[in-house]
């Protein structure tokens, strides 16, 4: 049985306590006063029941800490609603599953929604599963710039994040950096931009230079490949059902690396 069907189900082989466990519940309903609550988060369990804790943390952390995100600068746009829709679509998930991501969004959208707590257990629970962490900060800095602007406050809120989940702020405006010119490899390419376009960006969803050499190419190639690798992700934590995104991201990455190899060969 998956983590969700065992959240439902009541049959918990995992313990998931403090704000996101109470979250959670709220979000589907649920009480879990049998089952999560009075259990300290983080506690000591097997390998299994911990990926499922992780991926239970992970689902509620991302769909409410979306609903911050969008709401930091006063109001929630369409391209931002369409965002938490498009991943929920890239999901696949069931019925309960998107009602329950869209119960949670609302909720991290209220005024009182407490995101550093949640963001806090979040590393907690994580451990040092440094690319889990890296895949929520991407997912968390996609929202953010869904409108194609980043807001002061978005951005403020985004960098609180990434320090209590342990990124330098150097780290953060890396990943920032590649984020933003991922969503204009996309566009550039959709849009029949020039070639010359498509290669500047291609080289920073890698976080290059173009003056990089090919040893360095294939290096941050390598790197981020197996950062975002889906099965070892799954692995380490990520639900079942965010495959797809990491898989999505990987074929980014690919497409920006080949496009750079074409460019060389040349």
């Amino acid at each position: 049985m998956s983590w969700w069907g065992k959240v439902i189900g009541g049959a918990f082989g995992f313990a998931l306590g403090g704000p996101i466990g109470a979250l959670l519940g709220a979000s589907i309903g649920h009480s879990f006063d049998k089952g999560l609550s009075g259990i300290d988060a983080g506690a000591s369990l097997g390998s299994s029941a911990d990926q499922e804790r992780i991926q239970a943390a992970f689902f509620t952390a991302t769909f409410s800490i979306m609903g911050r995100i969008a709401k930091a600068d006063g109001q929630v746009s369409q391209q931002e609603i369409q965002v938490a829709e498009q991943t929920m679509a890239r999901m696949q998930l069931d019925d309960a599953q998107i009602q329950t991501a869209r119960t949670l969004f609302s909720q991290g959208k209220a005024e009182e929604f407490d995101y550093q707590s949640i963001v806090m257990q979040l590393r907690k629970e994580c451990g040092r599963r440094k690319n889990l962490l890296q895949m929520f900060m991407e997912i968390q800095i996609s929202t953010a710039l869904a409108d194609q602007e980043l807001h002061q406050e978005e951005q403020r809120i985004l960098l609180d994040i990434a320090g209590i989940l342990g990124f330098q702020r150097a780290q953060f405006e890396k990943l920032l950096a590649m984020a933003a010119a991922q969503q204009r490899f996309g566009h550039a390419a959709n849009q029949g931009h020039s070639s010359k376009t498509r290669l500047a960006e291609a080289y920073l969803v890698l976080g290059l230079q173009e003056t990089c050499s090919d040893t360095e190419l294939k290096r941050a190639y390598r790197k981020l490949i197996s950062q975002h690798h889906p099965d070892k992700l799954v692995s380490k934590g990520l639900p079942e059902e965010m495959m797809k995104m990491a898989t999505q991201k990987t074929r980014e990455v690919k497409d920006a690396y080949e496009l750079i190899k074409h460019h060389r060969k040349k």
